[in-house]
């Protein structure tokens, strides 16, 4: 049974630069299981079987399966593994593996942002939220009961609630400057300076 990862986790990055990977450690695809084994990233079963293959990139594909299959544990074991510098030195390469961990905090302080960003503009749409939801971020009226059915104490977390859903079904274009001109459509009578720090850069 496949591990679901969050995003930005250790599986969920490995996943990512998978191809790459087996591309630049096949040549020493033995080399790397050692290691891996040294490290118990592999179960004994899983060590015998990766080793009996015979072919470099099947022999590396299967060995990253296998660790990444395991858990976030091994996962992150393994990324901690190829930042080695015996590695790193082995599969000069290997380099971009030290930088993955910056791009995934950075991941997270922007998620971060957007969350506080989401928030702020619940908190500032006040008693019409609905009203906005329906016309502005055409959320069906059904699914606002849900959420208002979900959440039946708080308004503010009603609002946050239906905003993050938006930016789900809307995806990539769900930016804050997109945001910031569905809210401040004439025909919602909200006041834009409320909503001006969706135009600030972060």
């Amino acid at each position: 049974m496949a591990v679901n990862y969050d995003k930005g986790s250790s599986g969920e990055l490995l996943r990512g630069v998978k191809a790459q990977l087996i591309s630049i450690l096949s040549s020493q695809a033995d080399f790397v299981l050692q290691h891996a084994d040294s490290r118990s990233l592999v179960t004994p079963q899983g060590y015998r079987q990766i080793k009996s293959c015979r072919i470099p990139d099947e022999k590396m594909r299967d060995l990253l399966d296998h660790i990444i299959e395991r858990g976030p544990k091994a996962a992150q074991g393994l990324l901690e593994l190829l930042k080695d510098q015996e590695l790193q030195e082995t599969f000069p390469k290997l380099n971009f593996i030290k930088s993955m961990k910056r791009t995934r905090k950075q991941k997270k302080t922007s998620e971060m942002h957007e969350v506080k960003q989401l928030m702020s503009v619940a908190r500032a749409i006040g008693q019409a939220w609905r009203e906005v939801a329906i016309m502005a971020l055409e959320i069906p009226s059904v699914r606002l009961e849900q959420i208002v059915a979900d959440n039946p104490n708080c308004q503010v977390n009603q609002v946050f609630v239906a905003l993050r859903y938006w930016k789900n079904i809307q995806g990539n274009k769900a930016t804050a400057t997109y945001l910031h001109s569905l809210l401040c459509q004439k025909d919602l009578a909200l006041s834009q300076d409320v909503f001006n720090f969706l135009l600030e850069n972060k």
